[in-house]
């Protein structure tokens, strides 16, 4: 999937398939799913083991999807532009 538009710029958000595992965490959000009392973790509720692990289940997705894209280049083209036709302060 190409990130570039026609005229050579690159679009601000480029999808890559890591950043699914983002959507993981994002179930804490659904309460039914955890809202009870057993079964009983150390004398712990479900309810408050399974937010527990939860915070670390997003950690490590999170460090996962870092990891995983870190290095990928978000260009992959040359810049056509120099740091001189970036400056906002010249005034042409």
């Amino acid at each position: 999937m190409s990130t570039a538009k026609p005229g050579g710029r690159v679009r601000g958000f480029q999808f890559s398939a890591w950043n699914l595992l983002l959507l993981i965490p994002l179930l804490i959000l659904v309460t039914p799913l955890f809202n009870f009392d057993g079964p009983r973790l150390f004398g712990l509720p479900f309810f408050y083991w399974f937010q527990l692990a939860f915070v670390v289940l997003g950690v490590l997705c999170t460090g996962i999807v870092y990891l995983a894209t870190k290095d990928k280049p978000r260009n992959q083209g040359q810049d056509e532009l120099s740091v001189d036709d970036l400056d906002e302060g010249d005034a042409r």
